[in-house]
């Protein structure tokens, strides 16, 4: 089978998940996509742009899988000629209804960031199956549509939210996780024994001093104030501890980042972007403890490559994070507070030989693209199959 897979903003998570879905499929998967920029514009305009290039293009595939950033609506109007009888498939990374909006962007108090969620609702509805990347993305966006609707004068037309139930269900995003262990470093920084259970006990040599890690996007989503204030507690209780802030940063960088630069000073042992994918996986192996303070994460992939490299990761109990995990685990990880996440990582340092030798990594590989992209096929081979049968 032959799958479109249409993305307007290939960059960083988005363009990772699609490149790995199509190494990892059995079906021809194409890419058509826009750079990775100007997300708002690609929300608004790029369906007409990627409409225009697949116009251009001699292929007729037997299915388009598109993400959350492209109006699917649009795209289908202007694509009828040749789209009309393909089935169609969305996949929601995440969404502009419950996606929490900055104080600081100038539409959020003029209302006009509704036309983005509701480009979300209309993608959802035009499409003939919706797959969201976790059960908890899922059921928020579910349950935030009626009040979503309602916000408009008339004809709110929440009776579709029931239609957009019925053709939705999960899939977790896939990793490319055997690449991480090509970076893996040879000696000390290796795990020596890695058995099968999830949370159990590596053997491993004696470290430096603890690495506390951020690997996540410098944005105010990821809440790094928190992150900071925690790390400022821990220190004043007597933690020592070397910092690691990757991930990548925008024009707009939260001020807590430059004032962390100079307040923890050599103890930051990096500072910034790495855009080589060889040495950000190294740094990975190098770290110990994750604290993740995040006000948003759908899924969560930051946190399962840090696992599977053997970062202890301290998370909280909202959002997504507890799905990542099998119940028998989940209790060494999850804190309640603020208060209850310093407390943890206070320990997580003093204790760092014993949180060394514990191993989430079988944990991480359930989200390798080897396990989950014959889930992926699967379900879009049976969205085909049923469209045939129903043409026929």
């Amino acid at each position: 089978m032959e799958v479109l897979l249409l993305e307007p903003y290939f960059a960083g998570s988005h363009a990772q998940w699609a490149r790995g879905y199509a190494r990892h499929s059995e079906h021809m998967v194409r890419t058509l996509s826009l750079s990775g920029a100007h997300w708002k514009w690609r929300m608004h305009g790029g369906a007409v742009t990627l409409a225009r290039k697949y116009h251009e293009t001699p292929h007729d595939p037997d299915l388009l899988l598109a993400t959350d950033m492209l109006d699917v609506a649009a795209f289908l109007s202007l694509t009828r000629s040749r789209t009309a009888k393909v089935p169609v498939a969305v996949y929601f990374h995440e969404n502009q209804i419950t996606y929490p909006w900055s104080d600081c962007d100038r539409e959020s108090d003029q209302e006009r960031d509704l036309h983005y969620g509701f480009i979300n609702f209309t993608t959802a509805l035009a499409s003939d199956r919706v797959f969201f990347n976790s059960h908890y993305h899922m059921d928020s966006f579910l349950k935030a549509l009626p009040g979503f609707l309602s916000r408009f004068p008339d004809h709110q037309e929440t009776g579709a939210v029931e239609r957009i139930r019925e053709k939705s269900s999960t899939l977790p995003l896939g990793f490319d996780l055997a690449r991480l262990d090509e970076s893996m470093r040879p000696g000390a920084d290796a795990p020596v024994c890695l058995p099968d259970q999830p949370g159990a006990i590596r053997s491993e040599p004696a470290r430096r001093r603890p690495l506390v890690l951020w690997n996540h996007r410098w944005e105010y989503d990821k809440n790094p104030d928190e992150f900071f204030d925690a790390l400022r507690a821990a220190r004043s209780s007597g933690a020592d501890f070397d910092i690691a802030l990757l991930g990548e940063s925008f024009d707009d960088i939260p001020e807590c980042f430059a004032k962390a630069e100079a307040e923890f000073g050599d103890r930051i042992v990096q500072f910034g972007f790495i855009e080589d994918r060889a040495e950000y996986a190294q740094w990975l192996w190098k770290a110990d403890i994750l604290p993740v303070t995040c006000h948003q994460h759908f899924f969560g992939g930051s946190v399962i490559e840090a696992m599977y490299c053997g970062c202890f990761p301290l998370l909280p109990y909202r959002l997504a994070f507890p799905e990542i995990f099998p119940p028998e685990v989940r209790f060494a990880c999850f804190y309640k507070d603020t208060r209850d996440l310093v407390e943890r990582l206070v320990n997580a340092v003093r204790e760092v030989e014993q949180v060394r030798k514990v191993n989430f990594r079988d944990v991480a590989k359930r989200y390798d693209w080897r396990r989950l992209a014959p889930m992926y096929d699967a379900c879009l081979q049976d969205l085909r199959d049923r469209d045939l049968r129903d043409q026929h």
